[in-house]
């Protein structure tokens, strides 16, 4: 197929190819990637990315989640790699894409995870976008349920994971995720329109966070 399809054409094609792919859980679903494809080709296009790579990456981020493949992390990136390479994408773009889905996954708390171009930024903001706000929080849950962990517990204490190892092993009850995790994503942003959309959707989730608690003491 080398060289015979288009570059709209071979996002058409891994678009159709990624839906059919995905998992059932409805927090890392179809979906997902079509909210995470829609920020990372508004944000690429406000920090002048390569919007074609942009949109691969996003489409492909999540085409093997380690989440649902026994905790391996090598496993997207490759896939990614030996699809566009089927379907006769340039080399360079092929390598781009893989190091997008290879940098773009939270892995702890206490464990950097650097983006190394633009476009990989753009993307790890994209996909960080989805898992905060109103939305995030609904993620946070589906995909609590579907893995049977406790919506809250308050004998278990959120834990800052110090090493990806650590992190993949989590099975602490959703709340803790927040402090885990989501609320510390405003400040990771590499981007200025992440930034900007991140802050007001951190301070939904507070919001959320302070009911939640008050409803569960009885408060409200």
């Amino acid at each position: 197929m080398q060289g015979t399809l288009s570059p709209a054409e071979i996002i058409e094609r891994t678009a159709q190819h990624v839906r059919a792919l995905l998992p059932g859980d409805s927090a890392h679903d179809w979906w997902h990637v079509e909210r995470v494809r829609r920020n990372a080709l508004a944000i690429g296009a406000a920090e002048s990315a390569d919007v074609h790579v942009v949109e691969l990456g996003a489409l492909v981020h999540d085409i093997a989640d380690w989440k649902f493949h026994d905790g391996n992390d090598a496993l997207g990136p490759s896939r990614a790699a030996q699809w566009l390479s089927e379907l006769g994408e340039k080399p360079e773009v092929i390598e781009h894409v893989r190091t997008i889905v290879t940098e773009v996954s939270f892995k702890g708390a206490h464990v950097e995870t650097p983006a190394s171009t633009l476009e990989s930024r753009v993307v790890q903001d994209a996909d960080r976008l989805d898992a905060i706000g109103a939305i995030g929080i609904a993620r946070a849950f589906a995909y609590g349920g579907h893995a049977g962990r406790a919506m809250y517990d308050p004998d278990i204490p959120p834990q800052p994971h110090a090493s990806f190892e650590d992190y993949k092993k989590n099975s602490g009850p959703t709340i803790n995720h927040f402090h885990e995790k989501l609320l510390l994503l405003k400040d990771r942003m590499q981007t200025a329109a992440g930034r900007r959309i991140a802050a007001e959707r951190h301070e939904y989730m507070l919001a959320f966070l302070e009911r939640f608690h008050a409803e569960w003491n009885g408060k409200c």
